[in-house]
């Protein structure tokens, strides 16, 4: 379905979202490069900051304004720094072995944007004339992408910040509400400027996998969150993983998490959402065929759900608690081919159990290579068996470095919400 090749270090990539305003007192470039070592050990992949841009004024909610009421999109938000800091920062991740994509918000700008004045053809208008505003969402302002000079100005700006900053691709906010031609448009333009660029699309419309590399998991999301408040069963989480493997391209990728900052700020932190399977489900985000994707202060566990349109700052402690948690996980990730992202060698079976109503076992393969991974997705403890011929051979338990030979005895002890990976010796 796809005309466009993914780059080749996206098959490994891990997804880390910085909230920049939230994540230090500062809220700046230089202020958030102090963190790169940090995340970088941990296994960091790609950093996604949401929107870098000035933040308008007409209309703002709150005291600082959403990030995706954006006023010029080619200059950086003076409370973040500049864009020569921004650069610095882009550079500092690439040494560390970092990729950067920023947000892109293509569908609406701010009240303000200074293309309102500048190029009034540039927005849709209603039949007296007046600037439209998509939902009721009063703080922006909607694009006409009818106006031809308007898309090449958008990729004027999206050219700007690859060749200005060197960034590594797009997260194209809401991507469905723009139309998909200007998005093969961009990309075509955009590829000719960096040739392995990521672009990854809000949205679960299949038909934007004809541009786009990755896209979002929501059902996925919604549904284990039913899942944990015990309003649907374990049927309905294969019945989506089902769905998307029989209706999605096989090249497509999936990002998968427990968290984002739309989640955090409207819904509530992972832990509101899902309890105490919070853990197993972070998990699966990290083994499952995707893209695992993490949101700022997860690894501390941040616990705080945090405001939108106001400072209101994580909580460090430095402690990052889960830090050698997600360490292993993102590590596995990208060193073990088993794990690839939409490898059409990296196969996934689902293997049978005794415990078929609580438990979620699979294995991931890729030649020789093989993950193993048993999810006990209740509140119960209980010793779970594996009833299936595609599991044997000795593997390690990736947490606790123990051995283990499955070929005969394929038992597991299994804690409440509790998880086991295994790399095959």
């Amino acid at each position: 379905m796809a005309t466009f090749t993914p780059a080749h270090w996206t098959h490994t990539t891990n997804i880390y979202e910085v909230n920049l305003r939230q994540y230090t007192v500062e809220g700046t470039f230089n202020a958030f490069a102090k963190e790169l070592p940090r995340l970088a050990d941990m296994g960091v992949e790609t950093l996604w900051f949401m929107p870098i841009h000035p933040i308008s004024v007409l209309g703002r909610k709150g005291t600082l304004g959403s990030y995706y009421a954006v006023q010029d999109y080619t200059a950086t938000n003076s409370e973040f720094g500049s864009v020569e800091d921004f650069t610095s920062l882009v550079r500092e991740a690439h040494h560390l072995g970092m990729k950067v994509i920023i947000d892109w918000v293509g569908n609406h700008s701010g009240n303000d944007n200074v293309w309102i004045e500048q190029h009034p053809s540039f927005f849709e208008r209603d039949t007296n004339g007046t600037i439209m505003h998509p939902y009721d969402w009063e703080d922006v302002s909607k694009i006409n992408y009818n106006s031809l000079d308007l898309r090449k100005a958008m990729i004027g700006a999206m050219k700007f910040w690859i060749t200005t900053c060197n960034i590594d691709g797009f997260r194209c906010d809401m991507a469905h509400l723009v139309p998909l031609s200007f998005w093969e448009e961009a990309r075509t333009a955009l590829d000719k400027v960096k040739n392995d660029l990521f672009w990854l699309a809000e949205t679960e419309d299949i038909s934007y996998h004809f541009v786009f590399d990755a896209s979002y998991t929501w059902e996925w999301m919604h549904k284990t969150e039913d899942y944990c408040k015990y309003t649907t069963d374990i049927g309905g989480l294969w019945y989506v993983l089902n769905k998307y493997k029989d209706n999605f391209p096989s090249a497509a990728y999936r990002t998968y998490y427990t968290s984002n900052h739309d989640e955090n700020s409207h819904t509530g932190t992972e832990y509101d959402k899902f309890g105490d399977a919070a853990h197993v489900l972070a998990v699966f985000s990290c083994t499952w065929n995707g893209v695992p994707m993490l949101y700022s202060g997860q690894e501390l566990p941040n616990l705080k759900k945090l405001a939108f349109f106001d400072k209101d700052v994580i909580e460090w402690t430095g402690k990052y608690e889960l830090h050698n948690f997600y360490k292993t996980l993102l590590s596995l990730h990208k060193h073990n081919p088993a794990l690839r992202t939409s490898d059409p060698n990296a196969i996934t079976i689902n293997l049978q159990t005794d415990k078929a109503s609580q438990v979620m076992a699979f294995i991931r393969k890729y030649g020789h290579a093989e993950i193993l991974v048993i999810l006990n997705l209740s509140p119960e403890y209980f010793w779970a068996e594996v009833t299936d011929i595609h599991l044997t051979g000795t593997f390690t338990n990736v947490f606790s470095g123990a051995d283990f030979d499955f070929s005969s005895n394929k038992f597991f002890e299994l804690l409440p919400w509790g998880y086991l990976v295994y790399q095959k010796k």
